[in-house]
């Protein structure tokens, strides 16, 4: 049964007095709302660590909008039941006031790819991701993390802050899971309508076609999406979209 940590002094202690030094530890970080996307991370992060944790901490500074971070789906017990599934040993499951004590007067800051793509139009977003991804792993203090690549952007991210700031801990890319339908696994998928779940799929379908970005927008538009970007860099096309109030992004390589 998966153990639930709700106080970081807890956790410390396990860590110092329970856990061997010769054990790794592996480390997933999550918002809750857990789907088949986060199950690979934790079943890869399973096979390669003697120590599975998982976190699951809505973290409001990296929200831009007030109403996003309100309707987040939280699905705590279908969460515990899944981590109890995968063989999860610790879940941190923190507040705001221990993950930050000083208000979020702290922070880190990355100045040049967290302004582009997601950060363009979500200003503040990365330096929210960054600094309670930084947070975690301190207090973690994992050999390895797993990220998975929807998010690419905030997975490149991660890994050159830690990168940059001499973290000791490896930074893991986990493949995009998919529905069957193509639609990259999403928790804001349950803020789905029935009929936007039948609509949303076509975003992906469009990423990945040979159409040139111009006229993949002209598409999305007509199937009833808001563009908010659509980019190419590095040998990926990046999207990102909203269908009804619902924000998705996806990216694929090219």
């Amino acid at each position: 049964m998966v153990e639930v940590i709700k106080n970081i002094s807890e956790w410390l202690k396990i860590q110092k007095e329970e856990i061997k030094s010769d054990k790794s530890i592996g480390f997933v970080p999550t918002m809750g709302a857990l789907h088949q996307g986060h199950k690979s991370l934790i079943e890869k992060c399973r096979k390669e660590n003697d120590i599975v944790v998982v976190s699951i901490f809505v973290n409001p500074t990296q929200f831009n909008d007030s109403n996003d971070f309100k309707n987040y789906p939280t699905t705590y017990e279908h969460d515990i039941k899944m981590l109890e599934e995968c063989n999860v040993d610790y879940l941190i499951f923190p507040n705001f006031d221990s993950m930050y004590p000083d208000g979020y007067h702290y922070k880190v800051i990355e100045d040049d790819f967290s302004k582009k793509l997601c950060g363009a139009t979500r200003p503040g977003h990365f330096d929210g991701v960054l600094t309670v991804v930084m947070k975690l792993i301190n207090i973690v203090k994992p050999a390895r993390a797993y990220f998975g690549e929807k998010d690419f952007q905030q997975y490149k991210l991660i890994d050159g802050m830690c990168k940059a700031f001499f973290m000791d801990v490896e930074i893991i890319p986990c493949e995009t899971v998919r529905e069957q339908s193509g639609l990259a696994m999403s928790s804001r998928n349950k803020l789905l309508s029935e009929d936007e779940i039948k609509i949303a799929p076509i975003f992906y379908k469009l990423l990945k076609s040979d159409l040139d970005l111009n006229k993949i927008k002209i598409k999305l538009e007509e199937a009833s999406f808001k563009v908010d970007y659509l980019d190419e860099t590095d040998g990926r096309r990046f999207g990102a979209v909203f269908l009804g109030n619902v924000r998705l992004i996806d990216n694929v390589k090219k």
